[in-house]
């Protein structure tokens, strides 16, 4: 190899310039990923609380983004300091898995509506029925409903009818109702409602088959959680012991643990112990995750 090419008046600059040409090529990929995956995610966000009737102001939205990913990777920074790469990596760490959580929230409490209004179709079709069998049509019987039942089946029921008042056809303000809770029991709903107005026919057969339908598919789905309730709590457990122990470790005797830390072979077993943990919950809980 040439003299020239080991020169350090030649190498910094070489990979100076390597590494700048790098950036520039990639720069613009880079921040898009991360705005995506971190404030990106606040169009989402915002998105499933407007369909959950939440009223939030996007800058608190923004700043509980902020606090729980960058607020929190700089809470472990600080934490490890003064050990200042693994500071570093732990805080990058816990700031990228932070950007999901807000999302991750909101999913879930959109999904466990969802599941809610499902359960209280049960009671609320069945209100329906008994108020087409005595002469009211589909409206004033989910009018009934509202008065009767809490949320969110009130709600989204009110929505319904408020849609309908300010000029929307009742059909398409039942379509809007499928969108914001899609189920397949809200979409029978909504079809059998829509078709049976414009073709005729036994509106409080069919809600009494909804329900007879959604007991059903409610029964099967509680089974399949019983039967999987124990394979779910030993993924828990087993994806606990170790970080429990680190603790424990680290109240008892703080030199006993502190290599994992501060060597490189006690920090590359550490990541593949959170790459494996992360591996086998992600696995354990699609193993026991069985849609009906």
């Amino acid at each position: 190899m040439p003299s020239f090419l080991m020169n350090e008046w030649f190498l910094i600059p070489a990979v100076s310039i390597c590494a700048f040409l790098i950036v520039f090529a990639f720069a613009d990929k880079v921040i898009n990923f991360l705005y995506k995956r971190s404030l990106g995610q606040r169009e989402e966000v915002m998105k499933i609380l407007k369909i959950m009737s939440v009223e939030v102001d996007e800058r608190q939205v923004t700043l509980a983004i902020l606090l729980i990913s960058f607020g929190m990777g700089a809470l472990f920074f600080i934490l490890f300091w003064p050990s200042v790469f693994v500071g570093a990596i732990f805080g990058a760490a816990v700031t990228i898995a932070g950007w999901s959580v807000p999302l991750l929230v909101v999913r879930y409490l959109y999904e466990r509506r969802c599941t809610l209004f499902v359960d209280q179709m049960v009671d609320g079709l069945t209100i329906m029925a008994n108020g087409i069998k005595s002469g009211s049509n589909a409206m004033q019987s989910m009018e009934r409903v509202i008065e009767i039942m809490g949320n969110p089946i009130s709600q989204e029921f009110r929505q319904v009818i408020t849609q309908h008042q300010f000029g929307q056809s009742f059909e398409e303000a039942l379509l809007d109702l499928g969108e914001r809770i899609p189920r397949p029991d809200v979409q029978m709903f909504v079809t059998a409602i829509n078709i049976l107005k414009e073709t005729g026919g036994n509106l409080a057969e069919t809600f009494e088959t909804i329900v007879t339908t959604v007991r059903e598919r409610q029964k099967v789905e509680k089974k399949i959680q019983a039967l999987t309730a124990q394979g779910l709590m030993q993924g828990i457990i087993v994806t606990s012991i170790p970080f429990i122990l680190a603790a424990v470790f680290l109240v008892v005797d703080p030199n006993y643990i502190k290599p994992m830390f501060s060597t490189t072979l006690g920090l590359v077993l550490l990541f593949a112990m959170l790459g494996l943990q992360i591996i086998g919950g992600i696995m354990i809980k699609k193993i026991v995750t069985i849609k009906v």
